[in-house]
């Protein structure tokens, strides 16, 4: 009895003190994700086994239900001690995110998840990047040193430690993320313009004599001059399919269970989820998700404009740009105005890592706009 009192008086402070518009959106966007996951999902399985199966529909929820659960104790917990517990956390990722080339799994010639039999497949770094975040802006908001450039060099050490470890996997996609997020935080926090685009400068030319020189790197190549040779590439062949799809559906799709692409490309009810939606769903069902993203991403910048603590402005941040340019990354992938990448989009595409990813960002931004409580 006193049990349900303290979970019940745990569950109304937090009901009570949350941003309801913007947990509301949350739970949106990811019932969104799982009915487009049953769609795109249901007629892969009927294909590979052969019976109306709703195995990775089961998968996706499971982890939705997860998700909100990591939700629900990330947006809970005091502000303070979420700052605290961070560091650690992302410690612990990053030690993950180094065990990947000695234990990691090899999937599409990328060695980039881990196995260990009794929990599922994951992506270190779906877990290392919302920390990433947190780490970073602790950093740059210190106010026991003063001196910002050194703040900047340990930031930037931190950031090119984990994009190393991506790159030997190797992840193009998720090293131009990671320096991304991390050019957004130091842009935030009053940078001088001239010393960042020279940062930028140098980033440019590492990864264009990587590409070049280094063998590892040469599927980007690949990748690159495929997107521009539409004759060549595999991975060409796929966004050309995509972007098909995408003209074919037209204003209002084919209608429901009536695409192709799903049937055509692998993976596309995670690469390739928004070709999937627009096939059958149309243009307008892409706007629409579009619009939840930027109203999403509206109302949390409009309680970075309110908030007066540095470390929350630049996590805030952080965070939802993480969701934006991710986001922009995967539907410019589909219209084939980037290079094949193998990125997901925020709680709507299938994929465990991906999904816990986005739940531990949606808790953390969930905290830091709780009503302040004096």
């Amino acid at each position: 009895m006193e049990f349900r009192k303290l979970l019940f008086s745990l569950y109304y402070d937090w009901w009570k003190n949350i941003n309801k518009f913007i947990f509301s959106l949350i739970i949106l966007l990811f019932a969104t994700g799982l009915f487009f996951s049953l769609v795109s999902t249901s007629l892969l399985v009927s294909d590979k086994l052969e019976t109306n199966d709703y195995t990775f529909f089961l998968k996706h929820l499971s982890f939705v239900l997860l998700g909100i659960t990591i939700v629900f104790i990330l947006s809970s917990i005091n502000k303070d001690k979420l700052f605290k517990i961070s560091p650690l956390i992302f410690l612990l990722s990053l030690i993950s995110l180094i065990l990947v080339p000695i234990i990691g799994v090899e999937v599409n010639s990328a060695q980039r998840w881990i196995d260990l039999g009794i929990l599922p497949r994951f992506q270190p770094i779906e877990l290392v990047k919302p920390f990433l975040v947190i780490f970073i802006s602790l950093i740059l908001s210190n106010e026991k040193y003063n001196n910002i450039y050194i703040k900047y060099l340990v930031s930037f050490l931190i950031t090119l430690i984990v994009a190393l470890l991506l790159a030997v996997q190797p992840d193009i996609g998720q090293t131009l993320l990671v320096f991304f997020s991390w050019s957004v935080l130091i842009f935030i926090s009053g940078i001088n313009i001239i010393f960042l685009l020279t940062s930028c400068l140098f980033l440019s030319l590492v990864l264009f004599f990587s590409i070049k020189f280094i063998p590892k790197f040469e599927y980007i190549k690949s990748r690159i001059l495929s997107f521009f040779n539409s004759e060549t590439g595999t991975h060409n062949a796929q966004s050309e399919k995509a972007i098909e799809s995408i003209t074919s559906g037209g204003y209002f799709g084919k209608g429901l269970g009536e695409g192709t692409l799903k049937a055509r490309v692998p993976e596309a009810h995670t690469d390739y989820i928004i070709s999937i939606i627009s096939e059958e769903f149309g243009v307008i069902a892409i706007i629409l998700i579009l619009l939840m993203f930027l109203i999403f991403i509206y109302s949390v910048l409009k309680k970075v404009n309110l908030e007066n603590d540095e470390r929350t402005k630049l996590i805030l941040v952080g965070c939802v740009s993480l969701i934006l340019v991710q986001a922009m990354i995967h539907i410019g992938v589909n219209i084939r105005l980037l290079p094949t990448t193998g990125m997901t989009l925020p709680f709507i595409s299938y994929g465990g890592s991906s999904i816990i990813s986005i739940s531990i960002l949606s808790g953390i931004i969930l905290n830091l706009t709780k009503r302040k409580i004096y």
